[in-house]
């Protein structure tokens, strides 16, 4: 019998919590005692182990389900982690298949010859074939199928980015999926001691290597942020690169009033705070959301630094065109910055349950209940606040072209977008190996 892996062990509680749960994952693992408790390398193992089993979840799932009539849950946490493990993550077979037996006979004392079976199946019959296609979508050669299929990912959504953004994005956009989540932070620039953060992260032994963006650093070895008491006081703001170019391009002039749409905890605001202060002072932001708690966090985080200059309100953005609103909305604004609601395809590496949790239909324009008809209507309600003259932004953190430039065309052909034009071309990044996430930004202008 092999010794098993405490993070192993430990990925295992976690993503059974996740599937009884149906939670997220990364909130998981930020909440449970037991990932607190490992030691930072097994920590940062156990991460990456639960991430990657959920992101390549439905994939897993198809080819054990070719090899085992029948699994106890459990028993099927076991083998995903084992099976990622194997195919996935370039692990050492043995390691990955021993590994694997021990955690399956943990679950179930009468899985081990089953588990051992099935892991051997998988290294011979499937990773020979897994290897040949990730070295052929290295190479740019793969088509969409071949693509899904080396990274895990579901047919569908490869073929969606391949169709949106070309072929060669969507064997970036496939290749980035497997990998880390870079982690980038920014010193929160509305407090006087903000030149003081590269030291203070230099005290942790998080190496900050600065980035083009002033006062930005990224973190390839983040294991001691989280109890480091940075983020939690707000010295720093944690937040992809795209996020933080897009809230850089969408910068309020300072004394600017500016509606915030979908405000979530405030992290996009404390951004555009700062972006403002950096041209001269702050900007007058109204922020707004539809989950009560994310309000009172955001209200939270922002009452030292931005005091008055903001206001976080509950309230749903379908609502703006109306006549009978709160004081603070019944205006005219400067800025509209629409942070959309939508599939989130540009952040599978932070959020893997997307992959195989998002239904296509969500994002087909004209379905009733989708994200699509969500933006829409949220867009052209949100348009009804500009003042003639004033901008209008409209972002996502997907990389389909039906949550993004087919929105934004949409409503400039309809009747709430009469008056609006494109102010500068469409910004958009699609994820790549190593690199930011995938995000889209239109700005339009009112000119009448």
């Amino acid at each position: 019998m092999g010794k098993l892996s405490p993070a192993r062990a430990c990925a295992c509680k976690v993503l059974a919590q996740q599937r009884t749960r149906n939670a997220r994952a990364r909130d998981l693992l930020r909440s449970s005692p037991e990932v607190a408790a490992l030691d930072p390398r097994d920590r940062g193992l156990c991460s990456r182990l639960v991430l990657g089993v959920v992101s390549t979840r439905g994939a897993l799932d198809a080819l054990l389900d070719a090899r085992v009539a029948k699994l106890r849950p459990r028993v099927r946490d076991a083998l995903r982690l084992a099976a990622y493990e194997l195919l996935y993550a370039d692990v050492a077979p043995h390691v990955a298949v021993s590994q694997g037996v021990e955690l399956a006979s943990l679950a179930d004392r009468g899985a081990r010859g089953m588990a051992n079976a099935v892991l051997r199946r998988l290294e011979r019959e499937e990773l020979p074939r897994l290897r040949a296609l990730r070295a052929r979508a290295v190479e740019g050669a793969c088509d969409v199928n071949g693509l899904a299929d080396a990274y895990g990912l579901p047919a569908w959504l490869v073929a969606r980015v391949a169709a949106d953004r070309g072929l060669a994005q969507a064997h970036a956009y496939a290749r980035a999926s497997l990998g880390p989540a870079p982690v980038w932070v920014r010193a929160n620039t509305l407090r006087p001691d903000a030149e003081r953060v590269p030291d203070l992260l230099r005290a942790q032994g998080l190496d900050p290597q600065p980035e083009e963006l002033p006062y930005v650093w990224r973190l390839d070895h983040a294991a001691g942020l989280a109890g480091s008491g940075l983020v939690e006081d707000v010295t720093l703001v944690v937040a992809d690169l795209a996020a933080q170019r897009v809230a850089r391009l969408v910068a309020p002039a300072p004394g600017s009033l500016l509606l915030e749409v979908g405000q979530g905890r405030g992290t996009k605001t404390l951004l555009l705070q700062m972006e403002a202060l950096a041209a001269g002072g702050l900007a007058r932001i109204v922020g707004v959301d539809s989950v009560a708690y994310k309000t009172k966090v955001a209200a939270a985080r922002l009452a030292r630094d931005a005091g008055d200059a903001v206001r976080c309100l509950c309230y749903d953005a379908r609502k703006l065109g109306e006549r009978a609103l709160p004081l603070e909305l019944d205006q005219a604004f400067d800025q509209v910055f629409v942070d959309a609601p939508c599939s989130g395809s540009g952040t599978l590496r932070r959020h893997p349950e997307i992959a195989w949790d998002l239904d296509p239909a969500a994002v087909e324009a004209g379905a009733a209940e989708g994200l699509v008809t969500l933006q829409a209507e949220i867009l052209a309600a949100s348009a009804a606040r500009v003042a003639v003259g004033g901008r209008l932004d409209y972002a996502t953190c997907s990389v389909l072209r039906a949550e993004d430039e087919d929105v934004v065309d949409a409503f400039l052909a309809s009747a709430a977008g009469t008056g609006f034009e494109r102010e500068e071309p469409d910004w958009l990044s699609v994820p790549v190996p190593g690199a930011s996430d995938g995000h889209f930004l239109a700005r339009l202008r009112r000119i009448r």
